[in-house]
């Protein structure tokens, strides 16, 4: 398997993990040294908001505190589609760019409708035959999601 399709199914890994709740299994795709934020833009004040911003401990200790957490259990299941890998001139990481859609249906199996919309931006350590994600920051376009749901995207 070639780089770029290493990179491919890590992006899409980690999105399986998180739909099937694995959250140690979306770790493990995660280097040491990985951060995660949300942001979305705001026109109103002009500027990024940041909604959520980790390390991998962070991350950890999120995904440990969720069971305490007041939430919103219904499903979320992601679409996500790799527009661009863009691997560095070195070999070493690989800049990646994806469209994410969000869906959530209704915990009776009921409707299920459009939750968020935006795009990951991953940078991906490339290492041998292994990959692994550095650092991922999602923007959405999305920006009223309800209240009640902890799980990343």
């Amino acid at each position: 398997m070639n780089s770029h399709e290493a990179v491919e199914r890590l992006i899409y890994k980690s999105a399986l993990a998180l739909d099937e709740k694995n959250f140690d299994g979306y770790l493990e795709l995660c280097d040491g040294a990985f951060t995660y934020t949300i942001c979305t833009y705001s026109p109103e004040i002009r500027k990024d908001m940041i909604w959520l911003q980790h390390d991998k401990e962070g991350m950890k200790t999120l995904f440990k505190n969720l069971p305490r957490h007041n939430s919103d259990h219904s499903p979320l299941t992601r679409h996500v589609t790799v527009y661009t890998v863009d691997q560095k001139d070195d070999g070493t990481e690989a800049e990646v760019v994806s469209g994410l859609q969000v869906y959530k249906t209704a915990l009776d199996g009921g409707a299920t409708s459009l939750y968020a919309v935006g795009k990951i931006y991953d940078t991906v350590k490339l290492s041998g035959d292994s990959v692994s994600l550095v650092k991922r920051n999602i923007r959405l376009d999305t920006r009223e999601l309800g209240i009640g749901h902890h799980v990343p995207f």
